[in-house]
């Protein structure tokens, strides 16, 4: 990918930037639900606040979703992250970023549309 920056040409080796996301991380559901990680990271390599960083490895689930169809309760219950695959890593396994691409599901697997990342500036941005 490629672009300018201030008339300079400026070419990326990932397709996406963003900022890391550390267990501290503010994440909903579209319809309100909050997301949290239920799997205890993998590694403490690279801490974020002194948080270990978020990543792929991590499983994501959704609690207090108040989403209905037709009158019949259809919450999210999982996010499914989809990271770069040339992205950056630790100890093999992809970092999520803010603007890594996700989707929530339901239990039986209905997709409901992305997760909502809360902003949080903190200076350590991958891109």
């Amino acid at each position: 990918m490629s672009g300018t920056d201030g008339g300079k040409a400026v070419r990326r080796t990932s397709g996406s930037a963003g900022q890391l996301m550390g267990a501290g991380a503010v994440i909903s559901c579209p319809h309100g639900g909050r997301v949290s990680a239920v799997s205890v990271p993998g590694s403490d390599a690279v801490l974020l606040d002194g948080t270990p960083v978020s990543t792929a490895g991590l499983t994501h689930a959704v609690t207090g979703c108040p989403h209905t169809v037709a009158g019949v309760r259809s919450p999210c219950a999982l996010v499914r992250w989809t990271p770069e695959t040339d992205g950056v890593r630790v100890d093999g396994v992809p970092v999520l970023l803010d603007t890594t691409l996700a989707q929530c599901f339901t239990a039986g697997r209905v997709p409901q549309g992305p997760p909502v990342v809360a902003p949080h500036r903190r200076g350590v941005v991958v891109g």
